[in-house]
Parts: structure tokens; sequence; C-alpha cells
């Protein structure tokens, strides 16, 4: 673009500003916004609002004037910065590149370090910051939420979202879930670890068995390794600098006890919310004296499932005449590891009829913990999305991320199931339970 130069956004930092790594990074992201607005018509929430503070362009002027003050940020610029879903939907039509990821993980750091939030909003903030990372307190809670079911109507709008994760079935841990080794079937052709996370395995754990199934059975070793867990992406997403860093250094060091041991040919995810920031491990430790390299290492080993499965091939088919598909791809696997076409073209090799809503870019509203903090907002595009997908008059809903699993599945009676559970069913696993009586009516 010839007129790029002249409309580039100029940066006001003072020296002393300049010299802190952060502010450094955040100027050059900020001087390559060219002020387009072609991001405005992919934003869910100014998609939505129609104002211009909601929308990418809008929020990086507001953090360029938050930053350049050096002063505690204002609460009218907070309230437009937390309606950010961080759905980087905005990233994949920039052209000029503007890495608004890292901006806005910046821009939350820096509220959460400089703005008082009112005491029913932290301590809300905490409560998330403390039992969704950590599976045993979730499972508890999610058995408290169950109970208080029929009290929901009762409860604030933000408890209502909390309550209303409460699953039919609460299932126990996982034995696929703790710290061993599956082994490959037949010929071993790769080591790889498997990163279980924390809800997905209280949530939904059926998701970890089948990739381990489908893993083995196409000859992989498989390693859950101790002492690895939450991937921190919930806490940085909420600003939490320091618990977000903890989290990547504990699992940065438990992988890395795998790859000094016997070597790791990937660390394999199965929820794209977790991959996008696993992949970030390098960034987010690279001033961090010894643990810079080892991150780096690690990050560069995390691999979807679907772009591992996509280098093994699924092999022989044992299950035909598939239902119809619909074809959900979360917002962190399409805009945050730009995998577009890999689960896709898994599926229709396993021979599924897989089709593509209309608005397949904008985001299903859940994005981490955002359905509980902004619940209107993420009301409005849980019921736009269903309506979209719904439309295709599929049979089943497939996706590759638990948070947009459970989001979805609140509000149609079309199952969602997880890609690899497709993925294992059709090369030889158990059907999903949420559609055998598809399978018995065929």
């Amino acid at each position: 673009m010839p007129w790029a130069n002249e409309l580039v956004m100029q940066t006001n930092f003072s020296r002393d500003q300049m010299s802190q790594p952060t502010i450094s990074i955040a100027n050059n992201i900020l001087r390559k916004c060219v002020h387009c607005g072609f991001c405005t018509a992919t934003c869910p929430t100014y998609v939505l609002l129609g104002d211009e503070r909601d929308s990418p362009r809008g929020r990086i002027y507001m953090i360029k004037q938050m930053l350049e003050s050096a002063k505690p940020a204002p609460a009218s610029v907070v309230k437009h910065i937390d309606r950010c879903l961080s759905c980087l939907s905005c990233s994949s039509t920039c052209p000029s590149g503007v890495d608004y990821m890292h901006l806005i993980d910046h821009a939350r750091v820096y509220v959460e370090k400089t703005y008082s939030r009112p005491l029913g909003d932290r301590l809300l903030r905490m409560l998330l910051a403390w039992v969704l990372p950590n599976p045993a307190i979730f499972r508890l809670s999610l058995i408290a939420a169950k109970l208080a079911l029929p009290f929901k109507k009762l409860m604030p709008g933000r408890l209502k979202g909390i309550i209303a994760m409460a699953p039919d079935k609460i299932s126990s841990q996982s034995n696929y879930d703790v710290p061993q080794v599956f082994e490959a079937i037949g010929k071993k052709r790769m080591r790889v670890a498997l990163m279980t996370g924390c809800a997905q395995k209280v949530l939904r754990p059926s998701i970890n068995e089948a990739t381990v199934r489908l893993l083995t059975r196409h000859g992989c070793e498989v390693v859950v390794a101790a002492n690895a867990s939450c991937c921190g992406a919930l806490v940085h997403h909420l600003g939490n600098e320091a618990a977000a860093i903890e989290a990547a250094r504990n699992n940065v060091a438990a992988w890395m006890v795998e790859v000094e041991r016997d070597g790791l040919d990937a660390i394999v995810i199965n929820t794209s919310g977790c991959g996008t920031t696993l992949k970030d491990y390098g960034f987010m430790l690279q001033g961090d004296g010894v643990w810079a390299k080892k991150a780096a290492k690690i990050a560069s080993l995390c691999k979807d499932v679907s772009e591992i499965m996509s280098l093994l091939g699924l092999g022989d088919i044992k299950v035909r005449d598939q239902p119809v598909i619909v074809y959900h791809s979360a917002c962190s696997m399409q805009h945050g590891q730009e995998l577009h076409d890999e689960p896709k073209e898994l599926l229709k090799s396993a021979g599924f009829d897989v089709r593509d809503p209309v608005e397949g870019h904008l985001c299903c509203g859940s994005a981490g913990t955002y359905n509980l903090l902004q619940p209107e907002i993420s009301e409005r595009l849980k019921t736009r999305k269903a309506k979209n997908l719904e439309a295709q008059n599929a049979d089943i809903i497939a996706t590759g991320n638990i948070g947009c699993m459970v989001q979805i599945s609140s509000v149609t009676k079309v199952p969602v199931i997880h890609t690899v559970e497709l993925l294992d069913w059709v090369t030889g696993g158990p059907a999903p339970d949420d559609f055998i009586h598809l399978i018995k009516s065929t």
C-alpha cells in the first residue's frame, strides 16, 4: 500500500518509557497500524455494537493514549478493553500485520496493575482464576453449581453463567489423565506428550481418552508428563501476568524432563485455546533468563492434534455412512494458530460431508471466561453462532475447543462433538455418547 507510511500511527513515548521492553514492543506494534479499518468488519463486538471504541482500531487508539500517559487506566478505557474477546479475527484481516494479540495482552496487564476494579468484579475474577485452572476444585464447584440449578433465576447475571456450566453428568477423574506412558500400537512412529489441560478433563474427559486412542492407534507413544497442568491462558487473559508466567514455567519444566529423558517429537494439544497460548511461550518468557531458551524449545514442539494427524494420515476408515457435519472453527484455531484446513480436511478424508457455516470467522462468545464476565454480549454472539450452524441442517457440530463446545451446546439440540472424538470413532474407537442415537437410527 503506497499510502501506508503516510498514515502510520504516530507514537509519543518518552525515552524512559522506550527503555522498557514491554513499551518498546507495544510501540512497534502500534506504529504498524495504518487506520484502514478493515478490522472493523470482522470484529464481533463492533459488528454487534457499532461503537468505534469496541473495534480493534478504536481499542488500539485508546491503548496508545493509555500507555503514553503512564497514568492509571481510566474506567472508560477499561470498559472497552474488557469487551474485547481476544478472538484475533482482526489479526486475520489486518493487511499491515498488526500484532494485536500481544498489544491487547499488554494492555490487560497494564489495566490489572493500575486500575482498581469494583469489589464484586475483583472477587469474581479471583474466583475464576482459582477455580477453573484447578481440576479438583472445578469439579467440586460444578457439583455445587448443579445443586444450585433450581435457584438459577434468583442469581445475578454473572453467577447464572457459572451455574449454567454444570453438565448433566459430572465425571470423575479419567485414568487417562494421570502421569503415565501409553505405548504405540504397532510400529512406533513418534513420541509425543499430551497436554491434558484443566477444565476440559473435568467437563469432557472423553476428549483426552479419544486423543490417546487415536494417537497410539497411529503409531504414537503418548506421554502424560508429571507436573504438567493448566497452560495459563485463563489467567493470562485476565491480565494476571505473574500467574501466567508461573504456569508457563511449570509446563516448560515438566515437558523439558521428557525432552531430555527420551526426546519428544511433539507436544499435542486438543484444546485450541490452550494451543494458542502454548505456542506463545517463547514470547511470554523471552526475557526470562534461563527459561527463555527452554520456553522457545517447548513452544516449537506444540502442535494441535489435527496437525499431527495430518502428518500421520488416518489410514483405514472403519465406519461408513457417517452423519453430516457442520464445522465450527474456534477463533483460537483459525485466528490464533492460523489452522484453517487441517481439521476439515481430516474430517473429509474420513468420509464426512463437512459443511461451513455463514460468518464462520465470528466468535461464538465463549472466549475463555468472557461468557462469565460479559454475559450479555456473549449471549448475543452464542445465539447468532448457533443459528448459523443450525442453518446448515447437519447432524453434528464439530469443533476443536472445549470452550466452544460448552458455549454452543447450551443453546442448540444438535450434538457438539470434538473433532478428535469423530476421528477416533471412524478409525476404530467407540462412538461418542452424544450421537449414538443417530447411529442407531440409520
